[in-house]
């Protein structure tokens, strides 16, 4: 089945909640809430915040004070969802080909998880939803349509990986360039709020199909936008 990849402008209307999903060895942790568009049923948005395994933990940046040209861009987007699957420029997202990450500081490591809410970045992102919620507040989710039902899920970098998610030019979740997930909360100034996430285990830098080249090493903030141009 095709990926399809964009960012959903849309407003948050439900409190988050916590819930894993298996994915091989590991659970991964993600903050559900629910977003609206407009008109019709909300939205469903699986925000990934970390894994039980220690040897793929997740690196996150937490920013208040997000400032770049993209924003003028993701104002002027319609509420409702962007397909930006075959987009190969902003506003679909690369951390390595483009300078979307350029001044937001570095990669923090979460914790191991075991299913507590207190564990980093999940109270921060909390209130950041809860914020956006109370002040009925633009949101613009990126990452790639449920197979079945409206929601989004992948919502952290979305190339890199290695084993099963090896980019062999079928559709399936796979790695690919331009589809990299994110968050991003209109606080009302002209920096908002943002959110990027990136697991241990994928490597950087990476092929024109988002695969690992030789010698590929984790993604460190020296990697931010390392590919631009390329």
């Amino acid at each position: 089945m095709p990926i399809t990849y964009g960012a959903l402008r849309c407003k948050c209307v439900s409190n988050s909640r916590l819930q894993s999903s298996r994915k091989k060895n590991e659970l991964q942790y993600h903050l559900h809430a629910s977003f609206s568009l407009g008109n019709g049923a909300p939205w469903d948005c699986a925000i990934n915040v970390g894994t039980n395994d220690a040897d793929d933990l997740l690196q996150y940046k937490l920013v208040y004070d997000f400032d770049h040209p993209i924003v003028a861009t993701l104002r002027g987007l319609n509420p409702g969802f962007e397909d930006l699957t075959d987009t190969s420029a902003l506003p679909a997202l690369d951390f390595l080909r483009s300078d979307i990450l350029k001044g937001t500081g570095p990669w923090r490591p979460t914790d191991v998880m075991d299913g507590s809410d207190q564990a980093e970045p999940i109270p921060s992102l909390t209130r950041m939803l809860q914020n956006a919620q109370a002040n009925k507040s633009d949101v613009w989710i990126f990452g790639r349509l449920y197979d079945t039902g409206d929601g989004i899920h992948d919502i952290h970098m979305n190339q890199g990986s290695t084993g099963s998610y090896i980019n062999n030019g079928q559709d399936s979740d796979h790695n690919m360039i331009w589809q990299d997930g994110a968050v991003i909360v209109d606080t009302g100034a002209p920096q908002l709020a943002a959110y990027f996430t990136v697991f241990t285990q994928q490597l950087v830098p990476t092929d024109n199909l988002g695969n690992p080249v030789d010698g590929a090493h984790g993604y460190t903030i020296a990697d931010d936008g390392s590919l631009v141009g390329t």
